[in-house]
């Protein structure tokens, strides 16, 4: 005997019929809630990537002001460092300068002193000359001269006087 199986005992069968009945009760809901989900997390992500996608761009321009202010810091370097060079090249040359005034002023000074002490020294040698002279001529006139003598000698010192009082004005 040949046993043939019905639509209603085969098992398939009761496994689609109760899938069927799953489905049409709960099948709507489920895809409600599955779809929700996924909509929810493709909206989750798309928020992501809009974030990602501003913070990036806000990336990059905080990248160009940085290095925008890196040169211009790096330009402002080069501009001090190049004002302190020409500052210091004119405090050396006022330096220089000031060094050769003083130098100058000593050494006039110095000159002054020697003219000074070279005058006092001809001043002092001539005085001596003369007071050597004047004891000389005193021990020769003491010595030689009588009255009828000097007469002469002193008409000549007179009249030799206002030419030696002229040389002496002009020196």
């Amino acid at each position: 005997m040949e046993h043939h199986e019905t639509l209603f005992g085969n098992p398939r069968t009761w496994v689609g019929l109760g899938f069927f009945i799953f489905y049409a009760l709960f099948g709507r809901k489920l895809w409600l809630a599955i779809t929700g989900l996924l909509d929810k997390r493709a909206a989750t992500i798309r928020n992501e990537l809009s974030e990602a996608s501003r913070l990036r761009t806000e990336a990059e321009a905080m990248l160009k002001d940085a290095q925008a202010q890196r040169e211009q810091a790096a330009k402002d370097a080069q501009s001090m460092l190049d004002n302190a060079r020409s500052q210091a090249a004119d405090v050396a040359s006022a330096a220089q300068k000031e060094a050769a005034d003083t130098a100058k002023r000593r050494e006039k000074m110095a000159m002054d002193r020697i003219a000074a002490a070279e005058k006092a020294a001809v001043t002092e040698v001539q005085q001596a000359a003369a007071d050597i002279a004047s004891r000389a001529a005193e021990q020769i006139i003491a010595q030689g001269f009588g009255p009828e003598q000097d007469a002469p000698l002193i008409d000549r010192a007179i009249q030799g006087l206002p030419a030696a009082l002229a040389g002496r004005r002009a020196a």
